[in-house]
């Protein structure tokens, strides 16, 4: 179909609060549906709205494979510096790939900004191969660690790793790494990708191990074949059956397959073994890690998980070692810094003490969990740090006047609130090498502050590098509720800020994708409960996306659960995120544990980092309610053991 010319001129965009735009929600719903028709029909009303450039974008990304080059071009033109044209031309740039365009690739790829796509940049090294250029070695690296972390079946980052091998750039040990990294996250068409290039004879044994099941092929494996690929077939099939009976693939590589296998093969099976025991907290993941005789042979997932399984025992001579055997970059993360210094500190002595303290003071702050416990261990506390200078009338006004976050206001206020986010971040972080600087971030942030979009407002604050501006990173909205609620029920007002903070950043219409709604994201049958226990008889549903209301009900559940818990703030945030039941579940049987530690081992990652960042959210929201030095130590305390009948069992939570 013929493109329909978009001759008349751009007008001025404006954020203010609009009314449903039905013509752009209609659109959107007819791209969902990949329905070109209805978008090339409906695109001439949209000429001259504000999101003008996401229409244009949904109407002809769905014929972008039939569009023409000039056609491309002049959408580039129109929306020249918009998220629009570098989101269309990442998309042209994957489809170039795929059909090995790379002439037009490599011209397209000059302009591209975002550069975020690993496909794209898998393509990008093609496209040089193809121009007769050999592969730097970071060039190597970057296809390497794409596609090892690649978790979707992509043709750019297969292509280059094939080429790479093939030229003898890219081992087959790495080949077989992403095999076994896939077939662990369950992800087996990205295994059988891996097979194809180093063993494609073996794939029929790997659809046995699919089809069949892994223990039924190692009853019968194929005789007489010692091969590396042969090896890694046994390899895959336990690696299959650990991931849910790791005690039974224990039993069956220690009686059968150990002697058989390399110890570098060896060492990963133990350690995936390992990592599953302690995922499930069993006592004996200790004991399967302990079998491992080189650590450099386990992915950085299996060392986390040996740390947390070690800090749980409290054998703090074995933290070092795993930690520093992970990746450089892994153990930069402020996690392994933290527990680094704390085996350092455990260690004892002159050297290990000032070593600890260099690595605290390293990440010390109040960006985080693990910030926040580094100052505690330095002896000093979260405070307001002091604003930065005020935001002079013309930042004010360039924040203002950027297109980008004018498009993203406009599109959150339409009621097109992912493609609101997607612009906004775009604009702060990405249109430009580096993004926006700490003064531009401040005055994006000052703009979505004033519209109320705080998620925004939270998001451009809190990645300025050196200025801090803690009312924009921790705002109060409906402060008076909060601060009267809380008072009332005798909790701790930070404490709900700091759930409303990680539940729904202040998004008043917040749906999760279980069914919580509102503010505190309660689900309806919480909402119920709740109502019922504080006598408010006349509840319905429909006020759950109240904000009154849901902060009523939010902070009421809330107090109801720290009850039940004991006053244990990291408890009772682990049982608002993943249920009372698991939390209860994820207690020691028999010791106390030092809260920080209980945290690291909540098996669940999204609950593990949801309780770390609410205790973190509480500690800097007391800071900024009170005036007043905080300690993060205050919230955590130890996680009691079950001793007998577990008391909080029946907590009536629902």
């Amino acid at each position: 179909m013929a493109a329909v010319v978009l001759s008349i001129a751009l007008t001025p965009l404006a954020w203010a609060q609009r009314p449903v735009d039905n013509v752009m929600l209609q659109m959107k719903q007819a791209f969902q549906r990949g329905d070109s028709a209805t978008l090339t029909a409906l695109l001439p009303q949209a000429i001259g709205n504000p999101l003008e450039a996401w229409a244009a974008y949904w109407e002809l990304r769905l014929r972008l494979d039939t569009a023409g080059t000039d056609e491309i071009n002049a959408f580039f033109t129109r929306y020249a510096g918009s998220y629009q044209e570098d989101r269309l031309r990442n998309d042209w740039l994957l489809q170039l790939g795929k059909n090995g365009s790379w002439d037009t690739f490599s011209t397209a790829y000059s302009a591209y900004r975002m550069r975020d796509d690993a496909e794209v940049d898998c393509y990008a090294v093609l496209a040089d191969m193809a121009h007769g250029n050999s592969p730097t070695p970071e060039q190597t690296q970057q296809v390497r660690t794409n596609w090892l972390a690649q978790r979707v079946a992509g043709d750019g980052c297969l292509q280059a790793t094939s080429q790479l091998l093939n030229a003898g750039l890219i081992t087959a040990d790495t080949v077989w790494r992403k095999a076994r990294l896939a077939t662990q996250a369950n992800r087996l068409s990205l295994a059988s990708d891996a097979i194809s290039l180093v063993a494609p004879e073996m794939l029929a044994q790997f659809d046995q191990i699919r089809a069949r099941g892994a223990t039924r092929f190692l009853t019968t494996p194929p005789a007489g074949d010692t091969s590396q690929a042969a090896q890694e077939m046994v390899v895959l099939a336990l690696l299959r059956i650990a991931d849910a009976d790791p005690d039974n693939a224990a039993s069956m590589l220690q009686s059968t397959w150990s002697a058989r296998l390399s110890d570098e093969q060896r060492n990963w099976l133990w350690g995936m073994i390992g990592q599953q025991s302690a995922l499930k907290l069993s006592p004996l993941a200790n004991s399967y890690f302990a079998k491992v005789t080189r650590n450099s042979d386990l992915s950085d997932g299996m060392l986390a998980w040996r740390v947390r399984t070690t800090l749980r025992s409290g054998n703090w001579k074995t933290v070092l070692p795993a930690i520093e055997a992970m990746s450089g970059g892994e153990q930069k993360k402020p996690t392994w810094t933290y527990w680094r210094a704390r085996a350092l500190a455990a260690r004892g002595g002159a050297d290990a003490m000032a070593q600890a303290r260099t690595l605290y003071q390293s990440i010390a702050g109040t960006q985080g969990f693990y910030e926040l416990l580094a100052l505690d261990a330095l002896g000093q506390s979260a405070v307001v740090p002091p604003p930065p200078e005020p935001l002079s009338s013309q930042e004010r006004t360039a924040a203002a006047a950027n297109p980008g976050l004018q498009r993203a206001l406009t599109a959150i206020a339409t009621g097109l609130r992912p493609e609101g986010v997607r612009e906004w971040n775009y604009t702060t972080n990405l249109a430009t090498k580096g993004g926006m600087s700490d003064r531009e971030r401040l005055a994006a942030a000052d703009l979505a502050c004033q519209h109320q979009a705080w998620d925004r407002c939270i998001n451009a604050s809190e990645r300025t590098k050196s200025l801090i501006n803690f009312q924009q990173r921790y705002p109060t909205p409906f402060r008076d509720t909060v601060m009267s609620q809380a008072r009332a029920i005798g909790l701790d007002p930070a404490y709900v800020y700091g759930f409303i903070r990680q539940e729904s950043r202040f998004i008043m219409d917040a749906q999760s994708g279980v069914g919580a709604s509102g503010l505190m994201q309660l689900m309806p049958a919480t909402a119920r409960w709740t109502a019922r226990k504080i006598g408010l008889s006349d509840f319905s549903p429909a006020q759950i996306n109240d904000p009154n209301t849901n902060i009523m009900l939010g902070s009421n559940f809330l107090k109801q659960a720290l009850d039940r818990f004991n006053g244990s703030v990291p408890l009772t945030a682990a049982a608002y995120n993943a249920g009372p039941n698991r939390a209860r579940a994820w207690r020691d049987a028999g010791t106390a544990l030092e809260a920080a530690i209980w945290i690291e081992n909540i098996p669940f990652r999204e609950t593990r980092d949801y309780v770390r960042r609410v205790i973190a959210n509480t500690t800097n929201y007391a800071a900024l309610l009170t005036g007043q030095p905080q300690s993060i130590t205050r919230y955590l305390g130890t996680v009691d053991p079950v001793l007998g009948p577990d008391p909080g069992a029946d907590t009536g939570l629902p």
